[in-house]
């Protein structure tokens, strides 16, 4: 983990369609969607090398999906990143989603 004296914030991108997470303001990772309609469909999700083995790409999601909630929004996990850690945190089991094809075509269009 991180420790105490190193600033982490999650902040959401609206230009870049993103959630960012900064380590002591120098960007350590991301995890990118799209939104359709009500739903905020997550497709991809990095943490820098450097930054590896932090627990920064949970906390990234963990407060990402958080702000879905926050903005009445719900999840569709097309990153398996986001997937996974949906598995292990039921407590978005609610506001969640499933992949379904037409999400899928729907996300392909949109990425080009």
């Amino acid at each position: 983990m991180s420790d105490s004296s190193t600033a982490v914030v999650v902040e959401r991108v609206a230009a870049g369609r993103r959630y960012d997470i900064l380590v002591d303001g120098r960007r350590a990772g991301l995890t990118a969607y799209r939104d359709l309609g009500a739903q905020r469909v997550f497709f991809h999700t990095e943490i820098d090398e450097a930054f590896a083995g932090q627990g920064l790409g949970a906390q990234l999601v963990q407060q990402a999906l958080a702000d879905v909630r926050a903005s009445g929004m719900r999840i569709v996990p097309v990153c398996p990143y986001v997937a996974k850690f949906l598995k292990r945190h039921e407590e978005f089991a609610d506001i969640t989603d499933p992949v379904t094809p037409d999400v899928l075509r729907w996300l392909e269009a949109q990425l080009g």
